[in-house]
């Protein structure tokens, strides 16, 4: 990295990130956000599922691109083909066994996606639940603020969050729609400050309008798009960048609507994200460390 300024020891984290790469074009841009962060040693890039047949290999395989492009060494690793598949994937295992490892850096498993490999990696072992924390990027908003729809991310797997969430003590930060919806960006200002940044930000641009151009796109503005994945990566590196406050956990519905609180069950929800922060500090490590 071509940085001038260094990161203390003392304030590294450990990071092992699950995405489900290929679902989305907004996954790219926070997996590079976090291997360009001195603060975070990634231990890990996991494939998660995104509820079609095959997915979790797309994710995998899209994984594995965008890494070589930036010419990383961190491993890609599989996570679970479907929930609750009956088998422990090598995503789930290497969880395991990082929270396990004797380390005096914390440990943050980022969830970008659907849940299922970090709930199969906890049902398998109890114990690594006081030796993490989870930062997920999903859920609706809450009270007022609450979108009239199916949230993707835990929608893929409302049973995997309803455990973390019930059956476990894991420390949760929660990154609900109202956080992550911040995170528009226009794709003008993509192909301004990501596109030159040699091949890695070809490659984020290219994809994204790719998948911009895709049939099932409908959704998306035309010309805009919200990284939404993004601030799992922001939070660890400054968890003040954001609004936030503890609450307890509520557990969801199949169609992700919240239907009970669960009283003593804190968890940390942003419901607000500093989307100048976060943006910025993208596209400054982009420039500095693959601009022309």
């Amino acid at each position: 990295m071509k940085y001038q300024f260094t990161v203390p020891e003392y304030k590294k984290v450990r990071v092992i990130v699950s995405t489900d790469t290929a679902c989305e074009a907004d996954d790219p841009f926070a997996i590079a956000h976090a291997l360009l962060s001195p603060k975070l040693d990634v231990k890990a890039v996991i494939a998660e599922h995104f509820m079609s047949e095959g997915s979790m290999e797309k994710s995998y395989a899209a994984a594995k691109h965008l890494l070589a492009l930036m010419k990383s060494d961190v491993p890609v690793l599989h996570g679970q083909v479907w929930p609750k598949d009956g088998k422990i994937s090598e995503g789930a295992q290497f969880i395991i066994d990082e929270a396990r490892r004797e380390d005096a850096h914390p440990l943050f498993v980022l969830l970008m996606g659907a849940t299922t490999t970090m709930a199969d990696a906890l049902r398998a072992a109890p114990d690594i639940a006081d030796k993490l924390t989870i930062v997920t990027i999903g859920g609706n908003a809450y009270g007022k603020d609450a979108w009239a729809f199916r949230e993707f991310n835990w929608g893929n797997d409302p049973d995997a969050i309803n455990f973390i969430l019930r059956d476990t003590t894991v420390p949760v930060w929660q990154i609900c729609i109202s956080g992550y919806g911040m995170m528009r960006v226009g794709l003008a200002e993509l192909q301004q400050k990501v596109a030159p940044c040699g091949e890695v930000g070809a490659y984020l641009l290219r994809q994204m309008d790719e998948y911009n151009n895709l049939p099932w796109a409908g959704w998306t503005a035309g010309e805009s798009w919200a990284l939404g994945d993004n601030p799992s990566v922001a939070v660890v590196l400054h968890p003040g960048c954001g609004e936030s406050r503890r609450q307890n956990a509520w557990l969801i519905d199949a169609e992700t609507r919240y239907t009970e609180e669960l009283p003593g069950r804190e968890i940390l929800v942003y419901h607000r994200i500093d989307s100048r922060y976060v943006l910025n500090d993208l596209f400054a490590k982009l420039a500095i460390n693959f601009g022309q």
